[in-house]
């Protein structure tokens, strides 16, 4: 078992992962707006699936301010709660997106090009990545699983980018039509993955979960700040 201190600097690091949580919700408004008409206007199911992803990280990033926001800061409860969230956030871009994907491919529907999403692709590329290290670090030091899920969903809209960038930049150049629905099935699978993973770490790294006010580790713990425990303890 771990043993975290609400201390100061507890507390910092809990305002620091509220204040990034809203800087994210505002990009993600952005990112998301753009991404959709994008991806619409193109025709582009990756497009549109990557910036639903968008839309699932802003709600993610509302239940991590959710969490630390007043006397929830410091509640067992709220965190175990905000982490369920967080999880069944992950499932909730699956099924449009994959059945989508499934009908472009079968339908040999052709996106158009699309330079502004190629755009937001790449700043997303540029700014999620530092994002997502930050906030799992911050989970870690806080014990909080909602707060290491919602930089796993950053990493996860990097890793996203990237694979919707290579589909639209392949579409453009060389007419690769069917990369667009394969990336597009790649963000639906990832997702749902994703979402298992948070789930069976449910309660499993919850910080005041122990006897002595700290980090309670389950024995299926998957949560970075269990592994790290076990390490020290070994």
């Amino acid at each position: 078992m771990i043993s975290i201190a609400r201390d100061a600097g507890w507390m910092r690091a809990a305002r620091l992962a509220r204040w990034l949580a809203w800087a994210s919700l505002r990009w993600m408004t952005v990112e998301g707006a753009v991404g959709l008409a994008a991806g619409f206007g193109a025709g582009s199911i990756a497009l549109v699936g990557w910036a639903l992803s968008s839309v699932v990280e802003g709600l993610a990033s509302i239940i991590v301010i959710w969490r630390f926001t007043g006397s929830r800061t410091l509640s067992a409860t709220a965190e175990a709660r905000a982490q369920r969230a967080v999880a069944v956030s992950f499932w909730l871009l699956a099924p449009y997106v994959a059945v989508e994907s499934v009908r472009d491919l079968v339908a040999g529907d052709r996106p158009d090009v699309a330079p502004l999403g190629i755009a937001i692709t790449v700043s997303s590329l540029v700014l999620m990545p530092a994002l997502g290290v930050a906030k799992r670090r911050l989970g870690d030091r806080l014990g909080s699983g909602a707060t290491a899920g919602e930089g796993t969903q950053n990493l996860l809209c990097a890793w996203l980018a990237a694979a919707v960038l290579v589909g639209l930049v392949a579409n453009g150049l060389f007419g690769w039509w069917w990369l667009d629905p394969i990336a597009g099935l790649a963000v639906a699978a990832v997702a749902v993955r994703e979402g298992r993973d948070a789930w069976r770490g449910e309660g499993c790294c919850v910080a005041g979960a122990s006897l002595d006010g700290g980090c309670a580790c389950g024995p299926d713990c998957a949560g970075a700040c269990c592994a790290e425990g076990a390490g020290s303890r070994s």
